[in-house]
């Protein structure tokens, strides 16, 4: 568990390390995540070590949002300030990322539909 703990974290330090110094408009901690995923596509597999450990993350993914959660309540004079104009900016980036999504779907889906129907 120790060993596939610091791999992950390993993939995060070199994440945060390639961002700072080149200056990536990205989170390290992506970055870490996209490398290891390479690591994992050059292997072909995961350590049944790293997969145990990934695992108890996962269950116990819930705790990982309490810093978020202390972080809504410490900047509650700003969401109390300017609520109503990040309720409208979610509500429409929302409705917007549902129409763009299914308009690309139904683009797929047609040219999907025209691949069939051309092939002999």
């Amino acid at each position: 568990m120790i060993h596939a703990l610091t791999l992950l974290l390993l993939c995060q330090l070199a994440g945060e390390a390639i961002v700072q110094a080149i200056g990536l408009a990205l989170p390290g901690p992506v970055l870490g995540m996209i490398i290891l995923f390479a690591g994992l596509l050059a292997l072909g597999r995961a350590a049944p070590a790293l997969e145990a450990t990934s695992d108890g993350i996962l269950r116990n993914l819930s705790l990982l949002f309490v810093p978020a959660a202390v972080g809504v309540v410490q900047h509650a004079a700003v969401l109390r300030q300017h609520g109503l104009a990040l309720f409208l900016a979610l509500l429409v980036s929302t409705v917007l990322t549902l129409i763009v999504t299914a308009a690309v779907f139904r683009l797929v889906a047609r040219r999907l539909e025209a691949r069939k129907a051309a092939r002999p």
